[in-house]
Order: structure tokens, then C-alpha cells, then sequence
């Protein structure tokens, strides 16, 4: 059931998908523009690159688990792989759009052009939305209550200025571009950047290259998407109990020594050329399963930054050099921004852009235009994306309030202090969150954030496993608007089904009862404890 309010979807994407659903959800029209001809943004992957839209590449596999990734209220299915190829990531898509039927609000291959404040935006918060059919040219102009912006921050390419970079003779091509290796084989291509994209395509290459230069000015932590007993990482480590560990018993600089001597443990990143000048949790990951394997085969070799560059070779800080170079590739990362909208509005500066709760622009009369999925998180951006627009959908119908713009600026600014204070300073870090820091921050002023307290004495079962088990967006569906009755079962079955699609041959396990219930009886007593210093905390 819709209301007679209208709200613009721009793009749909992992973020305009689920913002679609969240407004029908709460009785709200959406009407989404979508320039492509598909959906999932980035995660469709095409042969041909276009600019201002961003794809994966061919080979690329998703660094979040399907548990942790997943739509809070449609469960991944269970065969589906752990840690899923594009393929399965755009598969798990168009299922929820046809579980939910949000196809049919998409307008495909339909261009925002511009989007403006009505004549009487003071009074009804209502915006002018302008739009071009690309089929046919025609433009058209609505008017809209409300417009959710989900274009992502992958947009158009980064590309650093290298002294002779112009004058280089050999092929130059940004991450952006790149698809297969097919064409790379036997060159010698010098990488620049040791992001997520830079790693993977640095190993990609190598395996067909001549000789692979990944040139990294810092150097990076490297984790792998497996902890141990080959359990996922972030099913692992992305907890309430670690989240309250962090914020209130143990110091930052011990959990960053732990997690640099457990880094360390799996290959010394200093031996490796690619240890940084700063702490792990300083700076986003580079997660990436295979690269020590390739440098310590050498097929890739850590260099430092680049000095400049000659017609056929590259020359780095160190005063080293490289001859006879044949690509250059370009892993620098983008510079994301929106276009349509008046500068008035919303203004992005070196990617860095002033939002409250990184949704809202903080001086509008009326809280009625969000911008969702423009972070970078420690983790999953699916279920961020996802309680944005749950929030979003709540304040448009007026069931929740906003505070007034001093108090928005005010948290704007204690962001931007905290996210100085903890990273390196850096185009890359401007928008930065942790999961589950940003995840409860977003749901309690929703309404939907789960007391662990009270569902400790009425469920403890339940309790125990969302605050010492992995942070799975079912938590937040639990309890407050938007309570779904499922989510008690799939947060007791979410190991069966990220464990089910490995067991593709009877194995006979050692019984292992008694280690078992020794470890339920530990953890209860560790349980009961800390949720009671929790509860004094609390009160």
C-alpha cells in the first residue's frame, strides 16, 4: 500500500534496490531512474566500460561474506559460495527485486539531468526532479516529496598528475577500464596503487604477465578474507562484544597490536616490502587472499612510490628504475560527486562532503533529499545502505524527527575530528565508518536498535549469539519498526548456511562433544559477566 507521497530513486544499485523497497515499506511511492538498461550498479559487469559508470572486473569476488552482506529481512541462499563472484552478488540481486517486485518502479536507461528545490521548497520540502529518456532524447520535469541519492561514490576515474606520465609511449589504463587480462600476457606493467583494486589486479596479471611492479607510496596492511580454522573474517571479528570491548575496556593501541601480530603471523608484512608507517587500523585494508604468494614467487615486486616517468620507463623514490615497461596501470581510485545537484545543496570537495549521519545535507529547511551509500565502511555496505534508507523512509513519513542544523553540524564535525584522529590523511579516507558502530548509531535513532539487555532475560539463547556471534543485519530486525519474524531463526542458522555450500563430500569428523561443551560453559560465564557490566554501563 502506497501514500500519496512520491519519492525519486536515483540509480538502482545495491543502494537504490533496497531504497526502492524501504519506501514501499512505509506506504511510500518510489520512482526510480536508472541510465543503464540493468540493475546493480557496479556489480553488473560488462565487456565495454563507460564513463561515470563504474564495473567490476570479470574475476572479481566480493570481500564481504554473504551473511554479513545480505538484506536484512532476504536471506543469501544457502549454496550460494561464502564469499561470492560478481556473478552471484548480480544473481542475489534481481532475486530480491523479484521477491519484492521493484522492477516495476524503474525507469531504465533514464538520465537525472538536474534536481532542484521547488518554487515553494520552504513550505512543502518538495523537489523539482529533471530527467532524460536516452532512448528517445525527450526530456521531463516532476515534482517529487522526497529524492534518495544512490549513485555510490565510484564514479569518475582518479588520475594523479606523475611528472612525464605524458611523455610514457607505453599503454596507460586505469582500473576503471579493465576487464580480462587478455592482452597483457608476457608485458611488463608497473601498477600504481595498493588498494583492493590494485592488489587484485596486480595478482591478476601476474599470472600471465612477463614481470608485475605493484608501486604503493605507504605500503598496507593485508588481510585475508579466511581467519582461522578457515572460518570468514568478518563473521569472526565483526561482533557486538568486540565493538563494546573496543569502546569501553580495552585501549585502541592494544587491539592494534593485536591485530598487527596476528597480520604478522600469517606473513611478516616488513619481510615483505609492504609494511606501513602506521598502525592497522589506521587506514582501510587491502583484503586479498593471494598477493604474499605471488611476491614471495616473484611474480609481483613491491615498489615504492613513483618519481617520474620516461618514454619506456619508471623511475621510484628510492632511485631505482625500471626499463622497458610496457603498461602502466592506473589503480588510484575515483572521485565521486552528484552532478545534478546545485552546489547549494550539496558540494563535494576532494571527496570529502559534510552529511548528517552521512545521509543528510545538514542547512535544509526540510529533510527530504538523502544521500545513501556514500561511505566507506569497515565491512558490509548492503545493510548500511539499507538502514540509511529504513531511517530515511521514517523521517519523510514524519515518525521520526531530526535535530536542527546545529546540532547536525555538530555530529558532522565529530566525525570528521574522530576520522582524523584514527586515519592517515588521504583522499581515500573521507568517508569513512565502522559496521557496527555506524549500524547501531543509524538504528537507535530509527528505533530499531537491538536491547541486548532485555532480550538477554527473555531469549538468552538469542542474546548470546548476536553479541558474541557475528553482527548479521538480521539484528536489526529484531525489535522497533520494521520487525521481522524471521530474523530470530536466521541469526540461529546463519553458520549452517555460510558452511553449507563447502560441504560437498561426506567427511567423518572426530567427536568433539566434551571440547564443546566446555567452550558453551566458558562462553556463558564470559556472557553473563560482561553483559552485566554492560547493563551498569548502561544505566
Amino acid at each position: 500500500m502506497t501514500s500519496e507521497k512520491r519519492v525519486a530513486v536515483i540509480g538502482a544499485g545495491a543502494s537504490g534496490l533496497t531504497a526502492i523497497k524501504c519506501c514501499l515499506d512505509e506506504g511510500i511511492t518510489p520512482v526510480c531512474f536508472e541510465k543503464t538498461d540493468h540493475i546493480g550498479g557496479l556489480w553488473h559487469y560488462t565487456d565495454d566500460p563507460q564513463d561515470g559508470q563504474a564495473c567490476v572486473m570479470k574475476s572479481t569476488v566480493i570481500n564481504t561474506s554473504k551473511e554479513m552482506m545480505c538484506y536484512s529481512d532476504f536471506p543469501i541462499p544457502r549454496e550460494f559460495p561464502v564469499f561470492m563472484h560478481n556473478k552471484y552478488v548480480l544473481r542475489y540481486f534481481n532475486l530480491y527485486a523479484e521477491n519484492f517486485n521493484l522492477t516495476q518502479h524503474i525507469n531504465f536507461q533514464t538520465e537525472v539531468v538536474s534536481i532542484k528545490q521547488n518554487k515553494n521548497f520552504k513550505d512543502n520540502g518538495c523537489w523539482d526532479v529533471k530527467t532524460r529518456d536516452l532512448k528517445t532524447g525527450n526530456t521531463q520535469e516532476e515534482t517529487y516529496d522526497g529524492v534518495l541519492v544512490c549513485t555510490g561514490h565510484h564514479a569518475d576515474k582518479n588520475v594523479p598528475k606523475f611528472p612525464g606520465l605524458d611523455r610514457f609511449k607505453g599503454e596507460i589504463v586505469h582500473s576503471h577500464d579493465y576487464k580480462t587480462l587478455t592482452g597483457y600476457e608476457d608485458k611488463r606493467i608497473v601498477v600504481i596503487g595498493i588498494g583492493n583494486s590494485g592488489g587484485d589486479a596486480a595478482v591478476e596479471l601476474s599470472r600471465v604477465a612477463n614481470q608485475v611492479f605493484l608501486s604503493t607510496r605507504k605500503g598496507s596492511w593485508i588481510v585475508n578474507r579466511i581467519d582461522s580454522y578457515g572460518q570468514p573474517v568478518d563473521m569472526v571479528r565483526t561482533t557486538q562484544f568486540m565493538f563494546w570491548l573496543k569502546k569501553n575496556i580495552v585501549p585502541e593501541a592494544v587491539i592494534t597490536k593485536i591485530i598487527e601480530a596476528k597480520l604478522n603471523q600469517r606473513f611478516d608484512h616488513a619481510t615483505y616490502s609492504l609494511k606501513p608507517d602506521f598502525p592497522p587500523l589506521a587506514a582501510h585494508p587491502t583484503v586479498n587472499d593471494d598477493l604474499p604468494n605471488r611476491i614471495i614467487s616473484g611474480n609481483v615486486i613491491i615498489k615504492p612510490d613513483v618519481k617520474r616517468f620516461t618514454e619506456s620507463a619508471v623511475e621510484f623514490d628510492d632511485g631505482t628504475a625500471e626499463d622497458d615497461i610496457d603498461v602502466v596501470f592506473l589503480a588510484t581510485g575515483y572521485i565521486f560527486g552528484f552532478p545534478f545537484l546545485d552546489k547549494s545543496v550539496l558540494e563535494v570537495k576532494e571527496n570529502r562532503v559534510h552529511l548528517y549521519k552521512w545521509m543528510f545535507p545538514p542547512d535544509l529547511e526540510h529533510d527530504t533529499l538523502a544521500v545513501i551509500g556514500c561511505i566507506q565502511p569497515l565491512g558490509a555496505i548492503m545493510p548500511i545502505s539499507e538502514q540509511q534508507c529504513r531511517l530515511y523512509a521514517r523521517v519523510l513519513k514524519g515518525k521520526v524527527k531530526l535535530p536542527p542544523p546545529d546540532v547536525k553540524w555538530q555530529d558532522i564535525k565529530e566525525k570528521v575530528t574522530d576520522m582524523a584522529k584514527h586515519y592517515v590523511k588521504s583522499q581515500r579516507h573521507t568517508i569513512q565508518v565502522n559496521y557496527v558502530d555506524f549500524m547501531n548509531e543509524l538504528a537507535i535513532l530509527n528505533g530499531n536498535c537491538p536491547n541486548l539487555v532485555r532480550l538477554f532475560f527473555k531469549d538468552p539463547r538469542l542474546a548470546m549469539n548476536c553479541f558474541f556471534g557475528p553482527c548479521t543485519p538480521y539484528q536489526y530486525r529484531l525489535q522497533g519498526p520494521g520487525r521481522w519474524r524471521g530474523a530470530r531463526q536466521c541469526i540461529l542458522t546463519q553458520w549452517e548456511r555460510t558452511l553449507y555450500p563447502l560441504k560437498t563430500r561426506p567427511v567423518k569428523n572426530p567427536p568433539r562433544e566434551s571440547q564443546a561443551l566446555f567452550f558453551l560453559f566458558f562462553l556463558i560465564i564470559v556472557g553473563v559477566f560482561t553483559i552485566t557490566v554492560h547493563f551498569l554501563f548502561m544505566r
